[in-house]
């Protein structure tokens, strides 16, 4: 395997991480802007801490760094349009580029909060950690609303409708419906003596 064949392999695999979608916000002074981001995760449950990736020298990123704050707007199936239209670099810079959103500033950044999504959460930047060409933004969770729908989720480069099945816990537990796991173990043991 080539060099070149073991990046596509490589970048192929990652594609394979369904992630959810947001529209991350930031407000400072006279200074809006949004931009959709499919690189959220939770970091800490005390403190609630989130994660959100953005690329290294990004317009928004610097502002964050300037505000000390931001918003996250977690998208729902209903808003795949949305997730489009703050991904176009066309679209219009500022507040112009929310003239068509129903949203409210977030009590605590100010930062647009976007009707109609799944959460929003207003967050304080806690730290910045370089990442390769992003940065790793952490921002502690300061206010937050939940909504209703399904998530909208980014998987091999596309969004997709994250239609959400519970499984059954029995199906959750390791010891359950695989009885081959009892004999890989059994053997396993076996063969350590």
């Amino acid at each position: 395997m080539t060099a070149a064949d073991l990046d596509v392999a490589l970048r192929r695999a990652v594609r394979r991480l369904a992630t959810g979608v947001a529209v991350l916000t930031a407000w400072q002074g006279d200074d809006v802007h949004g931009t959709t981001v499919s690189s959220v995760a939770a970091i800490s449950r005390d403190p609630l801490l989130v994660g959100v990736c953005l690329r290294e020298g990004s317009g928004l990123s610097g502002l964050i760094g300037e505000a000390r704050r931001f918003a996250v707007n977690v998208l729902c199936t209903r808003q795949s349009a949305l997730a489009g239209w703050f991904a176009d670099p066309t679209r219009p810079r500022g507040l112009a580029q929310f003239d068509h959103l129903d949203w409210e500033p977030d009590p605590f950044s100010g930062a647009p909060w976007i009707g109609g999504s799944l959460a929003s959460l207003g967050c304080q930047l806690t730290a910045t950690v370089p990442a390769g060409d992003h940065n790793l933004l952490i921002g502690e969770v300061v206010t937050a609303r939940d909504g209703e729908g399904g998530p909208l989720l980014h998987f091999t480069g596309r969004l997709h409708d994250g239609t959400l099945r519970v499984l059954p816990r029995e199906a959750t537990h390791p010891q359950n419906g695989d009885e081959r796991r009892g004999d890989r173990h059994d053997a396993f043991s076996a063969a350590r003596g």
